[in-house]
C-alpha cells in the first residue's frame, strides 16, 4: 500500500505523466535528504520516531523512482 501523497502509477500511464511524476519524486527525495541531514545536525535529543518515518518515506520514494525509471526504459527485447 502506498504512503499518503504518493499516487500509484500504472504501467499504462503515458510517458509524459511518468516523467512528470519522476521529477516530482526526485525533488521530494532531495528535500527529504536535506530535512534528515538537518535533523541529524541538531544536538541530541532529536525526535527519533520522526527521523525513522522520514527515512522510511525517503526509501519508499527511492523505490518508486526506480519503478518509474524501469517503466520508462525502452523494451530491450522488442
Amino acid at each position: 500500500m502506498a504512503p499518503p501523497n504518493i499516487p500509484h502509477m500504472e504501467p499504462t500511464d503515458d510517458p509524459e505523466t511518468l516523467r512528470t511524476r519522476l521529477h516530482e519524486l526526485r525533488v521530494e527525495h532531495r528535500e527529504l535528504d536535506e530535512v534528515i541531514a538537518g535533523l541529524l545536525d541538531l544536538p541530541m535529543p532529536h525526535d527519533e520516531l520522526a527521523l525513522r518515518r522520514l527515512k522510511k518515506r525517503k526509501l519508499y520514494i527511492k523505490d518508486r523512482i526506480a519503478q518509474i525509471e524501469i517503466m520508462l526504459e525502452p523494451d530491450i527485447l522488442a
